[in-house]
This record gives C-alpha cells, sequence and structure tokens, in this order.
C-alpha cells in the first residue's frame, strides 16, 4: 500500500522492522495522519511519518499503519 500526505492511518500492530522501538507499543491503536509518506513499499528504511491525535510526529515502519476510513 502506498500512504498519501493527509491520509488517516491507525497503528493497528506492533512493526516486525528492526526500527521498532518499545516506547512504540503504547502508540498501537492510535489514530493519526501521515504527514510525510515515502513512495518505498516494504524498505526498512522507508519509515512513515505521522501526526498522532495529542501525542506528536513520529516517524514508523510501513507494515504497522493501516488506513482509516
Amino acid at each position: 500500500m502506498v500512504f498519501r500526505k493527509g491520509q488517516r492511518v491507525e497503528i493497528y500492530r506492533r512493526s516486525d522492522d528492526d526500527c521498532w522501538e518499545s516506547f512504540m507499543n503504547a502508540y498501537i491503536g492510535i489514530h493519526g495522519i501521515i504527514t510525510d509518506p515515502d513512495t518505498a513499499i516494504n524498505d526498512p528504511d522507508a519509515l512513515v511519518e505521522v501526526s498522532l491525535e495529542g501525542k506528536g510526529t513520529f516517524r514508523f515502519p510501513q507494515d504497522c499503519l493501516r488506513p482509516v476510513d
């Protein structure tokens, strides 16, 4: 899946990517908006910047994100 700027997403699971940090577990289930998408899919270095509601902006691996309708 290719994410686009302004798209609403959910951090729905822990990522299998090595960039996943333990503090990110607290964000599972939180919704946010893509602020800086990356066009490379399934690339370990291709993190997507997400602004989480009430939590700030973070870069997440793509495999932990899913679109929210």
